[in-house]
Order: structure tokens, then sequence, then C-alpha cells
């Protein structure tokens, strides 16, 4: 079954087609220049992180981060930490369910693995021993993905229903020569800390009941964590391409009113109400690429930080404005990066969703909160459309709905969870 094979591009597979072919080739060209891990470390096997009755190690945590680093996948350690928490939750609901994945597959997905930049897998493991990563490292993580894509399959693919109507709908967004959209959203942003997931969870289910404007802006001046908290979470016109596809699809669903499903984003649960949906009259693009501007400031969202982001803000109009700004500064603090929509991580996105060209956002932290992020939308680059059929179109929507239902699942598991994080 076509929905069945492409369960994979949740896990494994997904995190390949965004970060893996264009990676490789600074992968071979580096490798060797990167030194190994040493061999024996103090503490090396100590835990680094809890998670009901499993650890992960030091030693886990350092080999997943090199890991992700030869394949230039952004988000460094914390991100890590995150993926192998949750990969020690998936495990353990593969667990209860009685799924495993046997030798033989595991080595089927480490080729799969390696085949995208025409490699086997032992000639990817020895490039990878070469960066200091152990193999089973990279086993461990494509036996994760295998492990919760058959969790995923098992419990949600007899609940997927994909309605003529809905097909109708999504095949009229695609053409741009009935016009585009537009849309009028409230946000709520809550935060979701580690220890306060659960907390949070229950908060956005309470708001996704809501059902009036009032009730909704109400809600978003008491517990959003968004500037928009100022003026009730309402945000101006947008057009519904700036969106990610899987959010735009939410909202599509959505009547005047409605509250979408909670969308979780590192530290944080997002949810959107719609206002307002208009045709405009101009044909607006399925698919966006968007280049931004990243500049990391030191300090999170303390006032010295945001002082030096609101003079920032000041000085520059354009993304190659920041380039003076930089000017003297270690080069990485400054990323310039062109990327499909649907290749960003939602948190990223959904900001970048808000901005005209020139404009800058100031939401975002990284490095546990140590580190502000200021973004800059540089251009949005309208992609030709593609000739699709409504099994093409079908097949998207259930794989969206899966890929829903695993980020709802996974928000559970994480909720229900005991997770202490060690020494952060």
């Amino acid at each position: 079954m076509k929905l069945e094979r492409d369960l994979i591009t949740m896990t494994a597979q997904r995190f390949i087609n965004r970060y893996f072919v264009a990676a490789i080739a600074a992968l071979l060209l580096f490798a060797v220049m990167v030194s190994p891990l040493p061999a024996a470390a103090q503490g090396v096997f100590s835990p680094v992180a809890k998670v009901n009755d499993r650890v992960v190690t030091q030693y886990e945590l350092e080999q997943r981060t090199r890991f992700m680093q030869l394949l230039r996948a952004p988000g460094g350690r914390e991100e890590a930490l995150t993926a192998l928490i949750n990969e020690r939750l998936q495990e353990d609901a593969a667990a209860k369910m009685g799924i495993q994945a046997t030798e033989e597959t595991i080595q089927q997905g480490m080729e799969e693995f390696a085949s995208r930049a025409n490699l086997t897998a032992e000639q990817f493991v020895k490039l990878l021993a070469q960066g200091g990563v152990d193999k089973e490292t990279f086993r461990d993580f494509v036996r994760a993905g295998l492990v919760w894509r058959e969790v995923v399959r098992t419990r949600f693919t007899s609940r997927i229903q994909v309605s003529e109507s809905e097909i109708d709908r999504a095949m009229a967004l695609a053409s741009t020569a009935k016009g585009g959209l537009r849309v009028l959203l409230n946000e709520i942003i809550l935060p979701a800390p580690p220890g306060q997931t659960a907390q949070a969870q229950r908060r956005a289910e309470q708001i996704r009941r809501i059902t009036s404007l009032a009730a909704f802006s109400s809600a978003a001046r008491k517990y959003s964590a968004s500037a928009s908290r100022r003026v009730g979470g309402r945000l101006p016109w947008m057009p519904l391409s700036n969106l990610p596809p899987q959010i735009r699809g939410q909202i599509l669903a959505l009547s005047p009113g409605q509250v979408s499903a909670p969308i979780s984003i590192p530290n944080g649960i997002v949810l959107f109400q719609l206002r307002a949906i208009e045709e405009t009259g101009s044909p607006e693009p399925q698919n966006v690429s968007v280049e931004f501007a990243k500049y990391l400031i030191a300090g999170g969202k303390s006032e010295a930080a945001r002082k030096e982001a609101a003079r920032i803000k000041g000085r520059v109009d354009t993304c190659d404005d920041l380039y003076g700004i930089n000017k003297g500064q270690p080069e990485e603090r400054l990323q310039l990066e062109t990327k499909k929509m649907s290749e960003l991580p939602k948190e990223v996105a959904i900001e970048l969703a808000k901005l005209d060209p020139g404009e800058i956002s100031t939401q975002l932290t990284s490095a546990d909160g140590k580190t502000l992020e200021l973004l800059m939308l540089c251009a949005r680059i309208p992609e030709a459309i593609e000739d699709v059929s409504r099994d093409d179109i079908r097949q998207r929507l259930a794989n969206q709905a899966l890929e829903s239902y695993a980020n709802g699942y996974l928000a559970q598991l994480r909720a229900d969870a005991t997770i202490e994080v060690i020494g952060q």
C-alpha cells in the first residue's frame, strides 16, 4: 500500500530528504578533518536524561550531536537530546505493542539511507567513522525510525478517511488560475518548557474548544508568549501560501471561530483561530521557498539582548545590511538560507509566515533559551506548480493526516512521561 510505504517520510527518510543530499558533499569533504570522540572519557556513560525508567547517556548525546553535525542538520546538542528523548518514548510505545525491527529490516533501512548519496551502508558507515560517529549510532537512529513508523501505521492508518470534498478543496487551492486565498488568524503560543509540557497540553485542549473570538483573544492576552498577545493574538491578513503545507491544511479545514489542533514546537504549543478567509484577485502559488537570515544574539530574552535586537532592527532595511552588522564578529552568528516552507522547522516557518520582506522577528530562542534568534525575511520565491492527480492529492492529504496523528501521539507520550534532564 502506497500510504504504508510513504510513512517513512515522518521518520528517518524525512530527515534524509531535508538535510542529507545537501550535506553529503560536506561529509565527504570534511569528515576526515573532524577528530574522533575520545575512546574513553571520564563520565562518558553517565546519564544526561531520564525518560521514565530509561536513560540517555552522555556518550549517546555526543554521538547523536556529532552525527547531526556531519549531516549539517540544524539544532545541535539541544535538538539531539530532544530527538533521543523522543526515541525513548517511541521505543517504549513500540515495545508495549510488541513491535520490533528485525536485523534484516534495519539493514535495509541503513542501505536506503546511504543510497540517497549513491553509497552502500558499509561505505556510509566508514565515512561516519572518519567523523567520529560509531556504526551503532547510525543503526540506532534507523531502528528507532522504523519501529515508530510501524507504531503509527498500526494505530492510525485505519482512521484516515480523505473525502472527495477535501480533495476538491485541495485541488482548488493548488490552482493559481482561480486566484489565491488569504486568511485572517488569531494565534496563541503557549510556553511548554521541560517539566511543564503536560500542563501546557491540558491548557491547549481547553483553548481548542473555544468558539468565540472574544474568548480566544482573552486567552491570548492571559497565556500567550507571542508578541501578538498585546492585541489579543490578532494577526493581519496573510496569504495562505505563507504558511507551511502541514499547517495550511489545518487552517483550510476550519470554519470562522474554530481553533486548530495544537501544533507542537520546541518548548511551546501553537494554536490558530480562523477569523476569516477570502479569495484574492491575484494568483498565489501553493509552493513557496523563503530566503531568510538568522542572526544570533547572546543572552536569550534578557534586557541586554532585546536592546541589541532593537538596535539592529533600527539599522537594517534588507538582509544584506546584516553583513555590516556582523563585521568583525564570528561568521557563524549570521546565517542566510533559502529553503522550501515544508523543509523549515515549524516554529521558524510560523514566524516567517507573519513577515513581509525586510521585516524582523525576535520571538525565537535557541541553546536552552541562552541565544536570541533574530529572523529577517529576505524574499519569498514562488515555485512552479506541478500537475497532480486526485490520487496524488488523496495521498498527500492522507500522509498529512497521518503525520498529524503521529505528532499528537508523541506529544501525548511526552505529557504522560516522567522526563528529567540532568545537568542542563
